[in-house]
């Protein structure tokens, strides 16, 4: 059923004009983009009925993750793992997500020029990602639960893994293999606080990843309780995620070897 925008925004008249004029901007946003984009995402729905993905998070791990092989399944890359082209890997991605303002602000150029369907944050990308054809807009927000229709608003979870899963769900995959998710950050100060990157970054497969740039401090504990969730209804509808990342430090999903997964996990079609 979908939610009306006044229940979305809870837009209150004793607040502030401040936080009004910002709740009707965010209302005005998500009515533009449900005119303009929602029914553009209703095309993905059971496309991959039965199948199996991987979904590639960004973590030092794929450093020791032979990669190679992923070309042949169906994968789901996050932020800027369009950094591996730099190395000569070619992962021949079937999408890629990226919900976070600052790494869509960093990744313009990237983002437009990407060669397989890109899931952005409608409000994350206004105004910085042009329209074009392989460029899907999904609406984000902060109400916490793990939503099964992405033609509706999601939730980021606190990671672009999360909303990741809720396209694989949506998109009727039956087994989601994660890798690179690593779960461990080396960081100091308050979860999704924004700071400047001094030096090479050591939480991301590339040491240039973030280096000189803003980030938004991880929030673990906010990304555990999202991929609580996520199992939960994975597994309530008789599917699995399992985590193959190597020495990832995540303990919601259950575990598999990596190589077990791409012996077992089916290929594209």
């Amino acid at each position: 059923m979908a939610r009306p925008a006044g229940a979305l925004f809870g837009i209150n008249l004793l607040e502030g004009s401040k936080g009004i004029a910002d709740k009707l901007t965010e209302a005005r946003r998500y009515l533009n983009w449900k005119r303009k984009y929602a029914k553009k995402l209703a095309r993905f729905k059971d496309l991959h009925k039965g199948q199996d993905c991987f979904i590639i998070g960004n973590g030092p791990s794929l450093n020791k993750t032979n990669l190679a092989p992923l070309a042949d399944y169906h994968t789901f890359g996050l932020n800027k793992i369009y950094l591996m082209r730099e190395r000569g890997i070619d992962l021949n991605l079937s999408y890629l997500v990226s919900v976070n303002e600052l790494v869509i602000e960093q990744s313009v150029e990237e983002f437009e020029n990407m060669n397989c369907p890109t899931f952005l944050s409608h409000t994350a990308a206004h105004g910085k990602i042009a329209d074009k054809a392989h460029i899907h807009r999904l609406h984000t927000l902060n109400t916490w639960s793990f939503y099964e229709d992405i033609t509706q608003p999601i939730c980021e979870g606190f990671t672009v893994t999360y909303v990741a899963m809720q396209i694989a769900y949506f998109m009727g995959f039956e087994r989601v293999f994660i890798i690179g998710v690593d779960h461990s950050f080396k960081q100091q100060g308050d979860s999704n606080e924004t700071q400047v990157y001094e030096g090479d970054d050591q939480n991301h497969f590339d040491p240039n990843y973030f280096k000189g740039q803003k980030w938004q401090l991880a929030d673990v504990y906010g990304s555990e309780c999202s991929f609580h969730l996520a199992n939960y209804h994975f597994k309530k509808d008789k599917r699995l995620i399992l985590d193959a990342t190597i020495g990832g430090k995540l303990e919601v999903f259950e575990k598999i070897d990596y190589e077990r997964a791409l012996e077992i996990a089916r290929k594209k079609i």
